[in-house]
């Protein structure tokens, strides 16, 4: 299940705010394109221009990410440590969103990821299991 997409983070930053992508963990919603296609625009290289909007917009937008695979850190002030519950909700033809505190382990107990969101695999066909990559859009799942 290991692929060299495994560990792959890139950081897009301006002297405010520091935008993380991490591709493993996209889900592919578009959710981020939508509301703020002048920072993110998946036709460009690279697709972030984080200097195109404030670091508030750029945090509202990044917020919207369902998979956890785009996050925020402000420079200079501390890490945002979010306690909430655990929740799992199954998105309409979609996967398994996932938030809260969450820890995804393999079937041997390794952490596969921390943090406060994930989108897993609701359809099968994810080529990044357990984490969805989108594929359900392609098959047609509905459920």
């Amino acid at each position: 299940m290991s692929s060299s997409r495994d560990k792959l983070m890139k950081e897009y930053a301006t002297d405010q705010i520091v935008v993380e992508w991490e591709p493993r963990l996209c889900s592919h919603s578009h959710n981020c394109v939508r509301s703020l296609p002048q920072v993110f625009d998946d036709s460009r290289r690279p697709w972030v221009k984080v200097d195109a909007a404030t670091a508030d917009e750029v945090e509202a937008a990044v917020e919207l990410c369902p998979s956890g695979a785009l996050r925020t850190r402000r420079i200079g002030a501390p890490p945002i440590k979010r306690e909430q519950p655990l929740e799992v909700c199954a998105s309409a033809n979609g996967p398994l969103l996932v938030s809260g505190s969450v820890r995804i382990l393999d079937a041997d107990g390794a952490v596969l990821y921390e943090g406060e969101k994930a989108a897993l695999c609701r359809c099968g066909r994810s080529g990044n299991k357990p984490f969805c990559d989108g594929t359900h859009k392609e098959v047609g799942f509905r459920g």
